[in-house]
């Protein structure tokens, strides 16, 4: 695998780890509140997770019957100084890291000391990992403004000749799997709304998962491994040079 070289001035916004698990029939969601002291002097603040469920019924001659419930389906921890959230859900686990963003392994490793505490309570059944990075960066518009997106961006959207050229904003989605690590990667490009009219604000989001009817433990965590690097390609393909020199 390529090794990229080290960005001392990331744009990483967000960095998260996600394991997606079979919801097990009668498990008591409020297990996952014993979590709460081991990790407290860390994750300070504990919220419950709520989730709305709702159903319709079509009767013949009664019309259409509709009712709902909110239920805690897991917990949201979150540390003192609100720059890692970990979530425990009946049907997975979410580990977040907000910016500054360290390096892979001190995110990792946190990750995997949290899922440990998790995956003793639940004897998970893993069917999806995914890696996600939200990267976000400043075109500079001083002393002279980027005559196109494609300057920074390599796969910039392309207005078609004849419309006039100034884009106010964008959005483009495309998922691309990969037959060879058998993983698939949602690709987002954003142009948000302008903040500070110095800079032209860009959304990179990469999401790199994989998906399948049964996951081992050690299967999960070396594929996470692999996702790392494949969402390192993609960030460093959809980047041009000059973008490089922002983050140096």
């Amino acid at each position: 695998m390529v090794e990229y070289t080290h960005l001392r001035n990331a744009p990483i916004t967000e960095a998260l780890i996600d394991i997606r698990v079979k919801v097990k029939e009668g498990f008591d969601v409020e297990r996952f509140q014993t979590l709460f002291d081991g990790i407290s002097s860390q994750y300070s603040d504990k919220k419950a997770r709520q989730r709305w469920e709702g159903r319709l019924e079509f009767k013949k001659g009664e019309g259409t019957i509709s009712t709902g419930a909110e239920t805690i389906d897991g917990y949201i921890f979150t540390s003192s100084d609100r720059k890692q959230v970990f979530q425990a859900r009946i049907d997975g686990f979410t580990f977040n890291r907000l910016k500054p963003y360290d390096k892979w392994e001190t995110f990792r490793d946190e990750a995997k000391r949290l899922w440990q505490l998790y995956s003793s309570l639940v004897a998970p059944e893993i069917v999806r990992v995914a890696v996600r990075y939200i990267n976000k960066f400043n075109i500079p518009l001083f002393p002279q403004p980027p005559r196109d997106f494609n300057e920074y961006l390599t796969a910039a959207p392309i207005v078609p000749e004849g419309l006039p050229q100034g884009v106010s904003s964008f959005l483009s989605r495309i998922v691309v799997h990969d037959p060879e690590a058998d993983s698939d990667a949602t690709i987002t490009q954003a142009f948000e709304q302008i903040i500070d009219p110095k800079f032209l604000p860009i959304i990179l989001d990469i999401d790199v998962f994989r998906q399948k009817e049964l996951i081992s433990e050690e299967e999960a965590w070396q594929t996470l491994e692999k996702l790392r690097y494949i969402k390192n390609d993609i960030f460093f393909r959809s980047i041009t040079e000059k973008a490089k020199e922002l983050f140096k």
